[in-house]
């Protein structure tokens, strides 16, 4: 099959690699129609996470269909289309039985195009199938779907939740890359007095203005005051850290008010200096995480009611062997205007059934 392979840290390419199998009996093997780029492959191609060993087919989100199981494998088979998880859990681990999946120790967590082989690729073997794929409702399209595979629950976990949201609180997201603006989406589901979202990219914060964000900054000095002024000096309820750089983190912590929550999202490579003698005093909450995605069961059923938009996150499209390409334009967004980039999306007429 074809894959996307990192080399190194600048380095990929995609080229044939062996097929995958099944190794252990809750393993499925997924024919992959559909995948997308996350922030966090960027991440590794930079060098930032260096667990992943070159040799690794990247890649966490998929939608595709099951074409092979394990004999321990019940809730999915043969013929099926799922989204494929950006977390694997086992189900047996104390971190599993209370819902943080995220950190499974079961052979689970974020693994996928981490630690094993990960989706872009024409297959994916994915273990622990049976909490690790959703079965997909018909019509539910799958290059809406592939956008609950990380960056929806990672929004509304780690951002949304955690920050806890309530009505009528000021809400800033720093930050609208798809991460942030999946959690200006679901920020909305509590009735926020306002949302502010933060960007460096005018075209990102049009984006957010249509997701909904009443008042929108460029970052700096602009987002800073824009938030003092809106708040008559007191800051903001949740601020929302979706960028992972040491100077986005620091301006979340000067623009949170007393008693206010830090929700850090953004993936770091690099220490973010905390101010501790200026946050002592403040009562401040600040929250880290890995998606856990205990929620992508229930955001799947608000995407099939409609209730999340999805497709107006996705700018651009390419078919599964234009990988490269798809990544220059991904990583180029502040000229590429890029928002969400999918790859895939064609229809199978004919199903293989490969041995094991």
């Amino acid at each position: 099959m074809k894959a996307l392979v990192f080399h190194g840290s600048g380095k990929s390419a995609w080229e044939e690699i062996a097929d995958p199998g099944l190794q252990d009996a809750t393993d499925a093997i997924v024919r992959v129609d559909t995948v997308t780029i996350c922030g966090t492959d960027l991440h590794i191609l930079k060098g930032d996470v260096p667990e992943v060993r070159p040799g690794t087919v990247l890649g966490h989100e998929a939608v595709g269909e099951i074409v092979e199981v394990g004999s321990d494998v019940r809730g999915v088979r043969p013929g099926d289309r799922v989204l494929v998880s950006c977390i694997t859990a086992c189900g047996r681990c104390r971190f599993c039985r209370e819902g943080a999946y995220g950190q499974c120790r079961g052979g689970g967590g974020w693994i996928l195009g981490h630690l094993i082989n990960g989706t872009q690729a024409e297959y994916v073997r994915v273990p622990h199938a049976d909490l690790s794929v959703h079965v997909l409702p018909g019509a539910v399209d799958s290059k809406d779907a592939v956008l609950l595979a990380d960056i929806f629950p990672t929004a509304y976990e780690v951002g949304v939740l955690n920050g806890r949201v309530r009505p009528a609180d000021t809400v800033v997201v720093v930050g609208a890359g798809p991460i942030g603006l999946a959690a200006i989406a679901t920020a909305r589901l509590y009735t926020p007095e306002r949302i502010i979202a933060v960007d460096l990219a005018p075209s990102r914060l049009e984006a957010a203005k249509r997701l909904g964000a009443g008042a929108v900054a460029a970052a700096g000095e602009e987002a800073e005051q824009l938030v003092a002024d809106l708040t008559e000096g007191l800051g903001a309820d949740v601020v929302i850290e979706a960028v992972g750089v040491p100077q986005s983190f620091e301006t979340c912590t000067r623009m949170v008010r007393p008693g206010g929550h830090v929700a850090n999202v953004g993936v770091h490579g690099k220490p973010a200096t905390l101010h501790l003698e200026d946050l002592w005093i403040k009562n401040v909450t600040i929250t880290t995480g890995l998606v856990d995605t205990h929620s992508t069961p229930m955001l799947l059923r608000m995407m099939a009611a409609g209730r999340l938009p999805a497709a107006s996150m996705v700018t651009h499209t390419f078919p599964l062997d234009r990988m490269e390409e798809a990544y220059d334009v991904f990583s180029g967004a502040a000229d590429t205007g890029a928002l969400k980039v999918v790859l895939g999306g064609e229809q199978h007429d004919a199903l293989t059934v490969r041995g094991s």
